[in-house]
């Protein structure tokens, strides 16, 4: 598959991406080579392999739910290093 600046474009238009002119070269080579390694798995022979949707056999593995027990507010609290008579304080992670 010929590379142009046009499907390179537009790729990068469906993508919503913007990229400088000098990146279209590394761009380029580097769809080319993911193409190209695409192009050869399709060489590979798959007559009688089993597509697959998981690694292993197992689905949802999970737990079972267990009801168990939980610590009540003011032990909590108490607990806590910082907290007023109902509530946690943390600290602040995000600035406006």
């Amino acid at each position: 598959m010929e590379l142009t600046k046009e499907i390179i474009d537009q790729l990068a238009n469906l993508a919503r991406l913007e990229f400088k002119e000098a990146d279209t070269i590394q761009i380029k080579d580097d769809l080319a080579k993911m193409i190209s390694f695409v192009e050869k798995l399709q060489e590979i022979d798959t007559e009688g392999v089993e597509p697959m949707l998981h690694m292993t056999d197992q689905m949802d593995v999970v737990r079972n739910d267990e009801l168990k027990g939980s610590m009540d507010r003011v032990d909590a609290i108490a607990l806590a290093p910082d907290a007023d008579s109902q509530y946690f304080f943390v600290p602040k992670v995000i600035k406006k």
